[in-house]
């Protein structure tokens, strides 16, 4: 089992308090993977719009509602800063953080006060955090577009396997609404989000990865 299979399946199946850590599972209103079994023609205009301004937002910050392969939810505040940094904090009684600060992602437990450590590049994370989403690439799995909603699959198996990530836009404001993930095993975990705020300034300790309590790293032994 590589990395990124490791990461995934292991926020679906051990983190359970984790609800499977981004994003959201399947709801009513996310769109089936099959739905894009025939979406091998090139991104239409609009579609490259709407990643063109989602890639111009470099900053941004909110509230989310999570929900797990079971229906299960979760909430809690989200920070994104592009290229490459997030962070989850989640509401309490939920212990669990995630950071990702442009190279790898990892998940924390305050209660524990435990850490997994994976490679950012090795997630599909790393598709919604790019610096630039560029539809003609090979990495798109499909684009749905209909009235209410443009929906755009990305993927890249040789990287990732299976594992996509799933973006869901208002096609009027260019707005992202919510996002699936979709691990090798077929599990859904999705976000959506709410009360976003664009073009903020962070301090760099909201992506600071505390690597000195994370065994096996270099800054641990210091």
């Amino acid at each position: 089992m590589s990395h990124s299979d490791t990461f995934l399946s292991g926020l679906t199946v051990t983190r359970r308090d984790l609800l499977g850590a981004f994003a959201v599972a399947a709801m009513a209103s996310a769109i089936p993977l099959g739905a894009y079994a025939q979406a091998a023609a090139p991104a239409s205009g609009t579609a490259q719009a709407i990643a063109d301004h989602f890639s111009g937002v470099k900053t941004m910050q909110g509230e989310f509602v999570q929900f797990g392969p079971r229906g299960e939810q979760t909430g809690g505040k989200f920070f994104i800063q592009r290229p490459g940094k997030l962070r989850f904090n989640y509401d309490d009684p939920s212990p669990m953080r995630v950071i990702a600060d442009g190279k790898n992602v990892a998940i924390g437990n305050t209660k524990l006060k435990t850490w997994d450590l994976y490679p950012l590049s090795k997630t599909p994370l790393s598709l919604l955090l790019a610096q630039h989403i560029d539809l003609s690439a090979g990495m798109v799995k499909g684009v749905k577009e209909e009235s209410d909603l443009t929906t755009i699959a990305l993927g890249n198996n040789t990287v990732f396997g299976n594992s996509t990530i799933t973006m869901m836009f208002d096609p009027k404001t260019y707005d992202l609404r919510q996002w699936t993930i979709t691990d090798n095993q077929g599990k859904d975990t999705s976000v959506m989000i709410f009360n976003v705020k664009t073009g903020v300034q962070f301090d760099d300790r909201v992506f600071r990865v505390p690597y000195e309590t994370i065994p096996g790293t270099p800054q641990s032994r210091d």
